[in-house]
């Protein structure tokens, strides 16, 4: 089973990084708090800036914690520009088979 590590930009122009196995339901999840973290709930996301596929919980946990405890804002950005296209490709294939 894949796993993925996502970031998302909320309402209040914050960055909030986790885990999923599946990034569109979580982030409709997050977005109606339903199971959402407590974070999003105060500061609901409005999209999904990153997303990176591992094959495994246990790597998608490692750069999920990467991410969160040593990376700067500026550095999450630059994170985030750099794979803009990587991000989108994966985003469309998720749309993609949902239909």
């Amino acid at each position: 089973m894949k796993y993925y590590t996502y970031i998302l930009l909320t309402n209040r122009n914050t960055l909030y990084t986790g885990i999923t196995t599946d990034v569109l339901r979580r982030f409709e999840e997050h977005k109606t708090s339903i199971k959402g973290a407590k974070y999003t709930k105060l500061n609901p996301p409005v999209e999904v800036l990153y997303v990176e596929e591992f094959e495994n919980k246990s790597e998608a946990s490692k750069e999920e914690y990467r991410i969160k405890k040593t990376l700067t804002r500026a550095q999450k950005l630059s994170l985030i520009e750099n794979n803009k296209d990587k991000t989108a490709k994966l985003l469309k294939s998720f749309l993609n088979q949902q239909k």
